[in-house]
């Protein structure tokens, strides 16, 4: 079938049956994982930024992270974007001229889409859910997703970003489960009573408006659980495992004391659960121990639950899926709201390059 001759939410879908060993084994992986956890959870809307360029077809190019809560977090990181390369990588007048133009847009409308030197960007959308299993537990890390060969817990650790170099294809081939959850979640929108109507009548028309999904690689995130309390999220997505443990670790030993005042915020960096301060008392140092422990459970292997101080924490496998249309990914909806409006977020950036602070009188000069 063409796309000429494909209906809506029939667009070609391009199986290839894993035979290397690698691929082999994510696939039966994937496959056994589908069998446990056979339930869909949504959590709600993600917000990024992809491009297309003249060359890219049907391709778009991540280029702000589509982990953003609301579509204006996703509109100010493209206004950064913009107007660094205005200021680091524009190589003349004519070049800088249009990204300021560009930023001068996103700093006053709630522009969704632009085209800035023949690159077309776009604010888009995704759903982010989770697999759960038949008592509503969420998928945790399978054994074939990514891990670094020698964990690294250091505190200027950094691992891979998410969405980082990530290009959506709609065209790239799939294994048969990626394929299976593609065209399962075709139909997916929201249903029931606590969705506004607003929201339900802008997820029903987009399931026409943009008919086929796109699956994201997984991320990962911690969730929380205090008592018999509902599960809550306690980070952001992290691009691996291994990141969202390191994130837990940092929090248990260092956020958490502060947080708890077991230690206080002005003492010194090095100063956390498994280093207490001298002078701490028995009914703290007996906290900050326990914390301690659940944070080395962590570093004793690839432990994705524990308990400290009457919180279950645990690392969870996020998906998300972006609709996509004829057009390509699909942008904000009509109700999908923003917690801000546009404003300025950087110094004025003239046509040469120049950066004006203020003045002595605090005011910001014209460019």
């Amino acid at each position: 079938m063409s796309d000429a001759d494909a209906g809506p939410g029939e667009w070609p879908v391009v199986v290839r049956v894993p035979v290397e060993p690698v691929e082999a084994a994510i696939e039966a992986d994937a496959r056994d994982a589908a069998a446990r956890h056979s339930g869909v959870a949504v959590r709600g809307p993600l917000f990024g930024v992809a491009a297309q360029g003249p060359g890219d077809g049907r391709r778009w190019r991540v280029v702000v992270e589509v982990a953003h809560g609301c579509p204006q977090d996703a509109r100010d990181a493209l206004n950064s974007l913009l107007w660094f390369r205005a200021k680091d990588e524009a190589q003349s007048r004519e070049e800088r001229r249009p990204l300021l133009a560009a930023v001068a847009r996103l700093e006053t409308e709630p522009v969704d889409e632009l085209t800035v030197l023949g690159t077309r960007y776009r604010v888009v959308r995704a759903e982010e859910y989770a697999a759960v299993d038949s008592r509503g537990a969420i998928e945790t890390p399978r054994p074939t997703d990514p891990e670094p060969l020698t964990p690294d817990w250091g505190p200027g650790a950094r691992g891979p970003k998410v969405d980082d170099g990530l290009v959506l294809d709609p065209e790239a081939p799939l294994s048969p489960l990626q394929a299976a959850e593609r065209v399962a979640l075709r139909p997916l929108a929201y249903s029931g009573t606590r969705f506004p109507d607003a929201v339900l009548a802008d997820s029903a028309r987009a399931v026409e408006s943009h008919p086929d999904v796109l699956l994201m690689p997984a991320a990962f995130l911690i969730t929380e659980r205090v008592g018999d309390g509902e599960w809550s999220a306690g980070s952001s997505l992290h691009a691996t495992a291994h990141d969202a443990r390191r994130t837990l670790d940092f929090a248990l030993t260092w956020m958490e004391p502060r947080t708890r005042g077991l230690i206080s915020y002005d003492a010194d960096r090095t100063i956390d659960a498994r280093n207490p301060p001298t002078g701490t008392s028995d009914e703290a140092a007996a906290e900050l121990k326990e914390l301690a422990q659940a944070a080395d459970t962590l570093r004793a292997g690839r432990c994705d639950q524990v308990e400290a101080a009457g919180t279950v924490y645990r690392i969870v496998r996020s998906r998300r899926l972006l609709r996509w249309g004829s057009d390509g990914p699909e942008g904000p909806r009509p109700s999908d709201t923003s917690t801000h409006t546009p404003s300025a977020l950087h110094p004025c950036l003239d046509e040469d390059g120049t950066v004006h602070v203020e003045d002595s009188a605090g005011e910001e000069p014209s460019c």
